[in-house]
């Protein structure tokens, strides 16, 4: 058996499987409240609502908006702004500290809503560059938003796909909606699994991590869903979550409507367990609202509405250090917290090996380093410091150079292939130790290697103290 990628990391699955997650990628999985089976039990995530519009009409879909009674994907209490977004995004990460992701998810399709949700996607990643990005869409457009997804620094996306038949599609979906032209029936279908596949292979091809909803539909899609495990695996995704049908004539679908029956908890275990034999299954999925906020299985999206924004969001840097404080306590069994204890920077591109130069890094691996081990809190995203062949003088240089040492101000060393004189002395002036020595090896070898070091250096000089 060959290792295989599951919601708490890389474990072994029965299909035979070839991809292998980077270290840096098994450790997003690990800390991701909706991917990983053990991260939902310490972060929490936040769903913005920003995407008023779709461009597939789902017959187990009913946008709602304005509502706080019904705890369903589509349904939501508030749309908000791109600025309103990010603003509460601020808010809430002040009032829960574990927030780890936040996710656009609707309560249409962000794809269908490209401005807002990019402009939404651009102000996050500015403002709170620790944080997760996450979207989730249908992947109609996913094929012509891929490189824009990947140059803001998303990382995570859930595409959802029911089908891999244009027949069972045209049962599943009245229409969508494509460069100005309605197109309904199997030729609908034909369109969006083309697009689906595109996207997908697309993302996974440039090491994206890449889950797969499924809406389990009795007596339409329940009898092929092993052949869309099997599919996706091949494409590239990771994981599957295969979710229940939520067909209650109340919340006005059509599916509700027409009395589409639900399926049963035997039936969804036994469909999951099938398709486990080739694709690593989510089953703490808890179907959430498209503003849903907090850990998984719990909503306190009632306690941020609009009303409640400050007229000025405090500094972010400050809740930022806060906050990777917190993490690595979570994620070190408390370890983090003694006093010799310490987070470090690494400029890696795969989270493996320590390859990149400082100032071309636009994201540093952030470490804790403990009696626990070597261990990842979170990333922090950063404009580069350089930008090319001769761009390390310009004017503005200076004040980037600035905004990076603001933001690993809490770190005892940074980790790099190579490094300039400025930004060498200017890091040694702040506290922070510049480390290169380490260049095109093992990230966790090299970051045992120091931190074992300065543990003895440490007790050294306790006895020289002691001695005195």
């Amino acid at each position: 058996m060959t290792p295989c990628p599951s919601a708490s990391g890389p474990q072994r699955c029965r299909n035979g499987g070839t991809d292998i997650f980077t270290p840096l990628q098994a450790n997003k999985v690990a800390h991701h409240p909706c991917y990983s089976v053990s991260g939902h039990h310490h972060f929490a995530r936040m769903h913005l609502a920003v995407a008023p519009a779709c461009n597939l009409q789902c017959n187990y879909c009913n946008r709602k908006y304005d509502c706080s009674n019904e705890s369903r994907p589509g349904v939501v209490s508030e749309l908000l702004t791109p600025e309103q977004a990010v603003a509460k995004a601020q808010l809430v990460a002040q009032a829960i500290p574990q927030l780890s992701v936040i996710g656009i998810a609707g309560p249409g399709d962000p794809l269908a809503n490209i401005g807002r949700t990019f402009r939404t996607l651009e102000l996050l990643r500015a403002r709170m560059p620790d944080i997760k990005l996450c979207l989730s869409t249908n992947g109609l457009m996913l094929p012509d938003a891929v490189d824009r997804l990947i140059e803001i620094g998303v990382d995570h996306v859930t595409v959802t796909l029911n089908t891999l038949d244009a027949a069972i599609a045209a049962q599943i979906y009245a229409w969508l909606w494509l460069d100005g032209e309605r197109y309904t029936g199997r030729a609908a279908g034909e369109i969006l699994l083309a697009r689906q596949q595109e996207g997908i292979r697309k993302l996974t091809e440039k090491g994206i991590l890449v889950k797969i909803n499924s809406v389990l539909i009795p007596g339409i899609n329940d009898t092929t869903m092993f052949r869309v495990s099997r599919q996706v695996r091949e494409w590239g995704a990771f994981l599957h979550n295969i979710m229940p049908l939520i067909a209650r004539p109340e919340h006005g679908t059509v599916f509700g409507l027409n009395g589409q029956p639900e399926p049963d908890a035997a039936a969804l275990t036994a469909v999951r367990g099938r398709c486990a034999q080739v694709m690593p299954q989510m089953s703490h999925c808890q179907q959430c609202r498209a503003d849903a906020i907090g850990m998984l299985g719990e909503d306190r999206s009632q306690m941020f509405p609009l009303s409640a924004l400050p007229p000025r969001p405090q500094p972010y840097l400050p809740l930022l250090r806060q906050r990777a404080r917190l993490h690595a306590s979570l994620v070190s069994g408390g370890e983090s917290d003694e006093p010799q204890a310490c987070l470090v920077a690494v400029a890696s591109s795969r989270g493996d090996v320590i390859d990149c130069h400082f100032g071309h890094a636009d994201r540093f691996q952030i470490y804790s380093l403990s009696a626990a081990g070597v261990i990842l809190v979170n990333e922090r995203f950063t404009p580069k410091y350089c930008r090319g062949a001769g761009d390390c003088e310009p004017q503005d240089s200076e004040a980037r150079l600035d905004d990076m040492l603001a933001l690993l101000a809490d770190v005892k060393a940074v980790f790099c292939a190579r490094i300039g004189y400025a930004p060498w002395q200017k890091l040694e002036s702040g506290g922070i130790e510049p480390c290169v020595e380490g260049a095109w090896q093992d990230v966790s070898d090299v970051l045992s290697r120091w931190w074992r070091q300065r543990r003895l250096a440490g007790e050294d000089e306790k006895t020289e103290k002691g001695a005195a």
